[in-house]
């Protein structure tokens, strides 16, 4: 066998496969040698008991240094390809044929032979709990108009996050550098607990605060810390599927409530058939349809809740942004004041204070919405008696660190900079909705409807059920576009929600000059359907 036009061969073929990859990544000669070697054999064109060149001839026909060759056939040896010994180096039996010998040996030896199944194919898949999740609509992950989720990335304060940064890792020592407290770095708990008592009207201690990696880990902490496999959870329907994802991952039971108007509308033989252990809301702008949750249902739920032992998960995901009016006040801060002695119990040190609120409630919030996606902070606000076997099970589960990025928001919130951003993305975001649903009404009045523009980063455009139209139809036309508008109706929980059909526009990164256009694009795919 001629080494050299072989080794030349192999390598002509294998920059041709691979765009010239390997020269462009510039890999030695020994690596070349190596790959070119074990192809062939893993290939069959070296079958096993084939006895390679001595490494001295076949550096003289390649015209390589011989430690080049050595190295290959070293490299070679080790993984199992060949093996050296007086009579050169061979070529060994290829690992699959010896598996397979070892398989029918273990079968040949077992008592029950008929017991043993014949070896199959099967391809690789997801277990059986989560294989329903892949029908799921996904998240929001695209930056195109009109993605729901999605905030001004450019408006977003880089250079002033920057210094921050930089101001953090410069007092960073060597045990920041090490896993982080279970719950999260104690100046940032603090600063999203006196934020929230100022805007959100929590009543919370910066103990009841745990950071999380999103929105996405906190439900899937609820859905596994809160409930059992087989318990029941109410979910909003139509409403976020990245909920159902977790709760369905957990083998939990998820049992969708209609929504109207007002947000959540659950029957009294809900409460009664479907007696839940978690009940997952957004009341301040719901997700899809932007309702929002009127306060004597508020009341009413949080009454009902506590009935019935449940735990209301409050997803708070962009209330920040609220076009009409101050904020709504978040249902973790409607239910009466806690004990003193259950405080002590809880083993809070609280400080400023401030009362604690006995509601049923975890509240979560995310920096996504508000700052931008690839901070990867979010935050739980748990009841107090939850806190200490919370941080115990966190303690034992779930390390934690990231401590510069947690230090430098923690000082964006306290210094002011979050405050400030926020009322400026307001005036941003209802800009961009005022330019929004004036198109809309302009292209699409009498075929659709706005609703849930009052607060938030999207708005709901609700066909009228005269048209008929199929908005799963029309979001996969308007994808193939270029234009993100998820359907109403793929968000239903089970059959749950009547009959819901329009899309979902989210308009914080839309340029203000790009709407127009875009909702004409729309609205030509709209009534050609």
């Amino acid at each position: 066998m001629d080494y050299a036009l072989w080794i030349q061969a192999q390598a002509q073929a294998q920059a041709q496969a691979q765009a010239q990859t390997a020269l462009q990544a510039g890999w030695s000669r020994q690596r070349l040698l190596h790959e070119a070697l074990r192809d062939a054999i893993r290939n069959g064109q070296l079958p096993p008991g084939s006895r390679l060149l001595a490494s001295r001839a076949l550096a003289a026909e390649l015209g390589w240094a011989r430690n080049t060759v050595i190295y290959a056939y070293e490299q070679l040896a080790s993984e199992g390809w060949v093996s050296a010994g007086r009579r050169g180096t061979v070529v060994l039996a290829r690992p699959q044929a010896a598996v397979t010998r070892v398989t029918a040996a273990v079968m040949s030896k077992s008592d029950s032979p008929a017991t043993l199944s014949p070896p199959t194919s099967a391809p690789l898949c997801l277990s059986q709990r989560t294989a329903s999740l892949a029908c799921l609509p996904l998240a929001a992950d695209l930056a195109a108009g009109f993605a729901p989720g999605v905030p001004a990335l450019d408006a977003f304060p880089l250079a002033l996050w920057r210094r921050l940064m930089a101001r953090a890792w410069r007092a960073s020592s060597g045990p920041q550098l090490n896993y982080g407290p279970p719950a999260g770095e104690r100046a940032l708990r603090q600063a999203i607990a006196a934020h929230l008592r100022a805007s959100r009207a929590l009543r919370c201690s910066a103990e009841q605060v745990f950071i999380t990696d999103g929105t996405q880990t906190s439900l899937d902490l609820c859905a596994r810390a809160f409930a059992d496999a087989g318990d029941k959870v109410w979910i909003e329907s139509p409403g976020y599927g990245g909920a159902l994802t977790a709760f369905r991952g957990a083998q939990l039971r998820p049992v969708g409530i209609r929504v109207d108007a007002q947000g959540m509308s659950p029957r009294p033989q809900d409460w009664r058939v479907h007696r839940p252990k978690l009940i997952y809301v957004t009341p301040s702008h719901q997700y899809p349809s932007g309702a929002v949750m009127g306060l004597e249902r508020r009341l009413a739920l949080i009454a009902q809740a506590r009935q019935c032992g449940a735990l209301i998960i409050e997803d708070d995901y962009d209330s920040e942004f609220r076009y009409e009016g101050p904020p709504l006040a978040a249902l973790q801060g409607l239910g009466p004041d806690l004990s003193s002695e259950t405080i002590h119990n809880a083993d809070l040190q609280w400080q400023d204070g401030q009362a604690i609120s006995d509601s049923p409630v975890v509240y979560l919030g995310t920096f996504s919405k508000t700052l931008f996606p690839g901070l990867r902070i979010a935050f739980m606000v748990v009841p107090a008696p939850l806190v200490k076997p919370l941080h115990q099970l966190l303690a034992r589960s779930v390390p934690r660190g990231r401590a510069a990025e947690q230090l430098a928001l923690a000082e964006f919130l306290s210094e002011g900079h979050f405050g400030l951003h926020l009322r400026r993305m307001r005036r941003l975001y209802r800009e961009r909705r005022d330019v929004l649903m004036a198109a809309l009404q302009s292209e699409l009045g009498d075929i659709a409807e706005v609703q849930g523009a009052s607060a938030g980063m999207h708005l709901a455009l609700r066909f009228r059920p005269e048209w008929g139209l199929d908005d799963q139809a029309i979001s996969a036309r308007a994808l193939r576009e270029g234009i993100v508008a998820p359907a109403l109706s793929q968000h239903l929980i089970g059959r749950r929600g009547g009959d819901v059909s329009g899309l979902m526009l989210g308009y914080a990164q839309v340029p203000t000059a790009q709407i127009k256009p875009l909702v004409r694009r729309l609205a030509a795919l709209v009534r050609g359907a």
